[in-house]
């Protein structure tokens, strides 16, 4: 049996950087050239990826339900997979444009500010909860993933279901 690997300090390295980079992105100056596709698709890409992670978290949480592990680790990976498309593709979008502003009712935007502000305060903290839970999976240490998974999923699903609701709140106004 192989040795447990530690993958903490990684894990807090691509975390600090990851969030960095997304930080970075909302004061650095826009990107002034020509992108030779329409761009504006991309939230609507982003939003699909939201609701495939959902979906695959759900099939996840079904599975180790029925106690079939191997399906579960599986569908977490395609969590996974779709979460990073979907951080790539609102890097690049975030990179190219400016700043969607909000354009409905002033009740609608509070409704739309405090699900964008937990969205994004909770998708904070889900990237290293994940990639914690994932890697304590993966060494097998079962209590400890369990305990944290009892947090990570309901956030998770949180963060991506809330996505696929910012998508939609601020989406006639793109």
């Amino acid at each position: 049996m192989s040795k447990p690997r530690n993958f903490t300090a990684l894990i807090t390295v691509f975390s600090i950087i990851l969030i960095g980079v997304i930080a970075a992105l909302f004061f650095m100056p826009k990107y002034e050239g020509t992108v030779s596709f329409d761009v504006t698709v991309l939230p609507l890409l982003n939003a699909i990826f939201n609701c495939f992670t959902f979906a695959f978290l759900l099939f996840s949480l079904y599975f180790v339900k029925k106690k079939n592990i191997s399906a579960h680790r599986n569908f977490v990976l395609l969590a996974f997979v779709t979460t990073a498309l979907f951080l790539v593709s609102y890097v690049i979008y975030h990179f190219l444009t400016e700043p969607t502003k909000f354009g409905g009712s002033l009740w609608l935007k509070y409704v739309y500010l405090f699900v964008l502000i937990t969205h994004v305060l909770l998708a904070i903290v889900n990237v290293p909860m994940a990639l914690i839970t994932v890697t304590r999976g993966f060494n097998m240490k079962i209590e400890s993933h369990r305990k944290i998974a009892r947090w990570t999923m309901p956030i998770w699903l949180y963060v991506s279901s809330t996505g696929v609701l910012v998508y939609l709140l601020i989406s006639p106004y793109y």
